[in-house]
């Protein structure tokens, strides 16, 4: 029986992590910052980034939907699944959103955004100074949502890692045997 995901499966949650913390940080590091070259540059990451997470998660979820989860090992209370269920799905359903709503805010402040100068996306809306102001107040509240969700999932693995001692974690971990029969 498959006891831990696929390496496909661990690369991109652990790329994807990566990214969604540099993202995030990056965003907190220039949010105060006057404009400057600095900003533009950091800017620029922060929507680099945040355009590969959004394209990296329609990889994953189509790599999901085609190789099953394996199944848990262990036995944990039935709110404990529920909430680890809920927790991975809220993380799906902002991963896609906080971009889009990225893109929706760039494009209504009249930016369009451009994926490492290899492409433009298409701008969503009309330029709309309210409604941009409006499309980083949303993105910014989703963000920080996210990177809640990020903090809750990262204390349920320790928690399950270092004080149940059950061995979860491994599932999303390089190493060792990937079947046990």
């Amino acid at each position: 029986m498959q006891k831990r995901y696929s390496s496909v499966a661990i690369i991109l949650h652990w790329v994807m992590a990566l990214l969604i913390f540099l993202a995030w940080s990056i965003a907190i590091a220039i949010d105060d910052m006057p404009l400057s070259p600095t900003r533009i540059t950091g800017l620029s990451w922060h929507k680099w980034l945040g355009v590969t997470v959004f394209f990296l998660v329609l990889v994953r979820l189509v790599w999901r939907a085609t190789h099953p989860v394996p199944p848990l090992a262990i036995k944990m209370p039935v709110w404990q699944e529920k909430g680890m269920h809920l927790t991975h799905w809220g993380l799906y359903v902002l991963m896609l959103i906080v971009p889009v709503v990225g893109w929706l805010m760039s494009s209504a402040k009249g930016y369009t955004v451009n994926y490492f100068g290899l492409f433009e996306l298409p701008d969503l809306v009309e330029k709309d100074k309210a409604l941009g102001h409006l499309l980083k107040e949303i993105h910014e509240f989703l963000a920080n949502g996210l990177m809640l969700l990020v903090g809750l999932h990262i204390a349920a693995a320790l928690k399950h890692q270092w004080i149940d001692k059950d061995g979860l974690l491994s599932r999303m971990l390089f190493g060792g045997s990937k079947n046990e029969k």
